[in-house]
């Protein structure tokens, strides 16, 4: 009797011994995958079996029972974090099942570039295949809504900036971060500010980099046309900028400005109206959010392009026109007259 139950605990104990083994082979062995590299999504509330028969629906030819039962026997049966993952060649079971765990998540990117308009944001989101769009059917004014700045227009209020987040996130989660950036962004700006600025607040201040934002990409103009804008608006004189009039203009402009248009009065018309537009223009980067915090001290009251990117600088309306008819073709307008 003795001898028998010796023979079945040794039995026993060889049974658990070569499970053990299988299943640490079975771990550590390469999964086969339908292509090199296999995305696939993980729904919300999905139980391990259904979370199972979602990966290898996508492509990650992994047995069903055993992978349950090595998650089981790593107690990961309710650990299973839903979302969108990416698989390459030489994945292991224990390496799925870990990432799987952890919500180690397949990852996308999204460049909002400098100087765009919230029309162009919303176009590359709408456009990108890794995002959940949740914006779509929203206007503008809802979108702000949801971000909680009811009372602000989109335009300008995001961080130009490249932002990486798991795959299948919401569009709106994205604009909240860039959202967010910027307002820190403008606040750690605002702190550190140059004495004696001609605005009132950070606010007034994205719209002045917006502006200088798309009058020029030229890192060393930036200071210093944000001076002559400064030096207008301390005058009280019009800050008479193109990409105001021509944001103004929306739809209706062709890509020429004419004299027509500079006279035509909208709320960005910065010939026809003193001060400010009602808000930004466009998204301003860092650099021309810190020009506008530290303009550079100037008696510049105009500026015009060289045709090289690069601007020429003028204290008074003579040297300014002297400068127009050096630099600028026959026939075309000067800036800021």
């Amino acid at each position: 009797m003795l001898y028998r139950f010796k023979l079945l605990i040794l039995t026993a104990a060889a049974a658990a011994l070569g499970f053990c083994g299988w299943m640490f082979w079975f771990a550590l062995s390469p999964i086969e995958l339908a292509a090199p590299t296999v995305d696939f999504s993980i729904r919300p509330g999905s139980t391990l079996r259904s979370a199972t028969r979602q990966i290898v629906d996508a492509g990650v030819l992994v047995p069903d029972w055993k992978f349950i039962m090595l998650a089981r026997a790593n107690g990961a049966g309710s650990r299973i974090k839903a979302g969108s993952y990416e698989v390459i060649e030489g994945v292991t079971p224990f390496l799925l099942l870990r990432k799987i765990m952890r919500g180690d998540y397949a990852q996308a990117e999204i460049l909002f570039v400098e100087g765009w308009q919230f029309r162009q944001m919303r176009e590359a989101m709408k456009t990108h295949a890794d995002l959940k769009h949740d914006s779509g059917a929203l206007s503008d004014s809802e979108i702000m809504t949801k971000l909680g700045a009811p009372d602000k227009a989109p335009e300008g209020m995001f961080f130009p900036d490249t932002y990486v987040f798991a795959k299948g996130s919401s569009d709106l989660a994205v604009l909240a971060r860039a959202y967010r950036a910027m307002q820190e962004q403008l606040r750690s700006a605002w702190e550190q500010r140059s004495p004696d600025l001609p605005i009132t607040d950070p606010y007034e201040a994205l719209i002045l980099a917006s502006i200088v934002e798309k009058e020029t990409g030229n890192e060393g103009d930036r200071t210093a046309i944000a001076g002559v804008f400064s030096n207008r608006l301390r005058r009280g004189m019009k800050l008479q900028t193109d990409p105001s009039v021509i944001y103004g203009l929306g739809e209706r402009f062709d890509g020429n400005l004419r004299k027509r248009d500079l006279a035509g009065d909208t709320p960005f018309n910065t010939y026809t109206r003193l001060g400010l537009p009602p808000h930004p223009i466009a998204m301003p980067g860092r650099a021309s959010i810190a020009a506008v915090m530290h303009p550079a001290e100037t008696d510049a009251l105009y500026f015009v392009s060289r045709g090289n990117g690069t601007s020429e600088f003028s204290s008074t309306l003579a040297e300014h026109n002297r400068a127009v008819a050096k630099y600028q073709m026959p026939g075309a307008r000067r800036k800021n007259p």
